[in-house]
């Protein structure tokens, strides 16, 4: 029997072109990745749309676009906004 149900967060990485979501934590023991999303200004309660997703992911955060690649959108789990 197939019971309905619905993504409440996930990584950036899956979200879908359009999407929205607040960054919940980043999970990376690379340091490289942490001072990117630092120089960035990604950190919890960020706000984020994933505007682009192939060929390069593109987010924006408080109308600034961000060029963002794979490994790095891999390690930041956001909750979805509807």
């Amino acid at each position: 029997m197939y019971t309905p149900f619905s993504i409440i967060g996930c990584s950036l990485e899956l979200l879908k072109p359009g999407e929205r979501g607040i960054v919940i934590f980043s999970k990376s023991q690379d340091e490289t990745i942490r001072r990117k999303l630092i120089l960035m200004g990604i950190s919890s309660g960020t706000n984020i749309t994933l505007e682009q997703a192939f060929p390069a992911g593109i987010i924006k955060r408080d109308n600034i676009y961000l060029t963002i690649d794979r490994e790095t959108a891999r390690a930041i789990y956001v909750r979805i906004i509807n």
